[in-house]
């Protein structure tokens, strides 16, 4: 008996046949080329449907010159990427604006040295149309690498530097670090302390400078660097409360960081909010209303900020590569923050 999945494809031939067109008519409706008139066009697509014609890729970029797939280069070990759910609300953003488009995810982890030369060669080798590239740190060389391939990319978070090419889509990490700082000053709290992230990352940067534009004077004590993981936010908490056992209040760069703060105060004896009270950074659902209390924290749309960084990417791939139309291309998003306040501050 003959598999009915190893039946032959219908055929493009098959298609123009059914709309009554010419094969180059029917190749450009399906390749989305414009100069087809609306009704030719539509009983091509109505060929296509009742077939169940899927183009041949590769036949298709020979046309196109698109392969309608996207990398999505994360400049973190796998074992971050995945126990991180920042990382899944980000990518589940950018998913669902590819799907939208037609257009495949390519995921590409970096941990060392051989990952990114196995990424260079990737993005090289014209698999993808463009790329995504997000969690970046100081001096990374993820943009150079796409850059040398000729890979149109757009970074996740503001790069640690400036030019008028590169996109980029970020929250105001600086102004939603000033609201939860003015926050906890409204609360009457008075020695605020801040849990930062890896300060080789311009948000972390960014969220420190934020803490210090509402306080300039604060005692340098009361800052201390974590790594954006709930084990660092602990960590740092403990070294605090070492050196300043009298703080009254803590503002972490992240949500996964202030719950491993909250483990570590509820160890220490200290209730919160009433001894010392806490603020986080993100909104993540899935660790902000599940801690112990509830956790105040800054929220930034992090599933539509995925969606931006696609569709800015997407948006460029589709404008002319002369210079004479730069002007009028895409430019770099910042999303605003908004302070919720739950149970913790």
């Amino acid at each position: 008996m003959t598999d009915p999945s190893f039946a032959s494809r219908p055929t493009l031939e098959a298609v123009a046949a059914r709309a009554g067109v010419s094969r180059a008519t029917a190749s450009r409706v399906v390749n989305g080329s414009n100069g087809v008139r609306a009704p030719l066009a539509e009983r091509v697509r109505r060929a296509v449907e009742e077939l169940g014609y899927v183009p041949n890729q590769a036949a298709r970029t020979l046309v196109t010159r698109r392969n309608d797939a996207i990398a999505v280069v994360v400049a973190e070990p796998e074992t971050r990427f995945f126990s991180d759910p920042f990382f899944a609300q980000q990518v589940r953003g950018i998913s669902r604006e590819l799907t939208a488009h037609d257009n495949q995810l390519v995921l590409l982890l970096t941990e060392g040295a051989a990952d990114y030369q196995r990424v260079g060669r990737y993005l090289a080798g014209g698999h993808v149309d463009g790329a995504l590239i997000f969690s970046l740190h100081a001096n990374d060389s993820l943009p150079a690498l796409a850059r040398r391939a000729g890979t149109p990319f757009v970074i996740g978070g503001r790069p640690d530097w400036s030019d008028d090419e590169t996109l980029f889509v970020d929250c105001d990490n600086r102004g939603g670090a000033r609201d939860a700082v003015r926050h906890l000053l409204g609360l009457g709290r008075r020695r605020i302390a801040h849990i930062a992230g890896p300060l080789d990352q311009a948000a972390s940067v960014d969220r420190l400078d934020g803490f210090r534009d509402v306080l300039p004077d604060a005692d340098p004590r009361l800052i201390a660097e974590g790594d954006f993981t709930p084990e660092g936010g602990a960590r740092a908490m403990s070294e605090l409360l070492d050196r300043c056992p009298d703080l009254d209040a803590v503002f972490a760069a992240s949500d996964v960081m202030a719950s491993g703060a909250l483990r570590v105060l509820r160890a220490g004896g200290r209730r919160v909010p009433e001894d010392v009270a806490v603020v986080g950074f993100d909104d993540m659902i899935s660790v902000a209303e599940l801690t112990d209390p509830p956790l105040t924290t800054v929220h930034q749309d992090i599933e539509e900020m995925g969606r931006l960084m696609a569709r800015l990417l997407l948006h460029r791939l589709e404008q002319p590569s002369d210079a004479a139309s730069a002007s009028a291309g895409p430019a770099p998003i910042i999303t605003p923050t908004r302070l919720v306040v739950r149970a913790s501050a």
